[in-house]
């Protein structure tokens, strides 16, 4: 009997997204504890790019790439619940955290490099990874979700304990975590102030709640940012680079500065008497587990939040949809609907 195959979009040699080719792959099947997830939609993070680049640790090519995605559970391995075929899920990208909450293991391992990824028509994952898609969101939606809303959920609350009443600055607006920070925070009642270079996606920022936004290219941001927050409280910055040693000084007593990123470089400067003297905190974050994940999902479904979605491809148009991150992106998640 022929190996029945499913379409997805592999990377053969890290050569850039031009790298990256949709074809044919063996139909996965699932083992012991594990479930068939028939993907109907999936989402690009910058992570892709940077694995397309050769930029990312533990590499092993080919592979499929993606590692967010929602879908239907299609089938199920040995020692799995039968009444989870059918579901509609949403996949954690993660595993082997390990034991202790604070940090993963160092056998976690993401989907999408080392692990197969979702930017296909199936995958399998261990049971545990898949929960219930939350009511209300498509497929897309749900797709856009895990590595950016999960990063921003515990970066935000896990390690910034951000509160209601908080004075937040989410900078660099735009990406897809950045994003679900600031509508974390506004749906926590936090008051949220961004950086951006475009006045228009400054605009779009204050369309989700945004109480003020500042070009961090233009001199003086960083008064305009005390002189509106008052000091802010929690920082949550992927390009701590350029923007560091500007809000240091914003920087309201007993402040939590969270880092999620390097996007701009990876050394930054600072005045250390900005922090000790305002007692702030640095935190360094990236991605969370099962227990975030989930706590994450509640947060979502019972505020009733809905990520911003900037444009959606086909799966025959992966690769388009790689090259319009690299260049074009603007605010919101890229989703590819299989």
């Amino acid at each position: 009997m022929a190996e029945r195959a499913m379409k997805a979009l592999v990377l053969e040699t890290a050569g850039g997204p031009e790298s990256a080719v949709l074809r044919d792959e063996p139909l996965p099947t699932p083992r012991a504890g594990e479930i068939r997830v028939a993907l109907k939609a999936s989402s690009l993070n910058h992570r892709e790019l940077w694995i397309c680049r050769g930029q990312y640790p533990n590499m092993k090519l080919p592979c499929i790439l993606g590692a967010d995605g929602a879908g239907v559970v299609a089938e199920i391995g040995p020692n799995v619940d039968p009444a989870l075929k059918g579901r509609e899920v949403v996949l954690y990208p993660g595993l082997h955290w390990g034991a202790d909450p604070r940090f993963p293991s160092k056998s976690f391992a993401l989907l999408g490099v080392p692990l197969p990824g979702t930017i296909a028509e199936a995958i399998c994952v261990p049971a545990e990874n898949a929960f219930a898609k939350p009511k209300g969101l498509s497929f897309a939606e749900a797709a856009a979700l895990p590595t950016a809303a999960l990063t921003a959920w515990r970066g935000l609350f896990g390690k910034g304990g951000l509160e209601r009443g908080d004075r937040l600055l989410v900078t660099g607006i735009g990406g897809g975590v950045a994003t679900f920070a600031l509508m974390f925070g506004v749906a926590a009642g936090a008051d949220v102030y961004v950086t951006s270079g475009s006045e228009e996606t400054l605009a779009k920022a204050a369309a989700l709640g945004a109480k003020a936004g500042f070009i961090y290219r233009e001199a003086g941001w960083r008064k305009a940012l005390q002189q509106a927050s008052g000091g802010v409280n929690v920082v949550f910055d992927g390009a701590p680079t350029t923007g560091l040693p500007e809000y240091s000084r914003a920087l309201a007593m007993g402040a939590r500065i969270v880092i999620y990123g390097s996007t701009g470089g990876v050394n930054m400067t600072m005045a250390a008497p900005d922090f000790f003297l305002r007692h702030a905190t640095i935190f360094g974050t990236a991605m969370g587990d099962l227990t975030d994940f989930a706590a994450m999902l509640r947060f979502v479904e019972e505020h009733g939040l809905r990520p911003v979605i900037e444009k959606t491809y086909r799966l025959d148009q992966a690769k388009d949809a790689l090259l319009h991150l690299e260049g074009a992106h603007g605010i919101g998640k890229i989703v590819i609907e299989h």
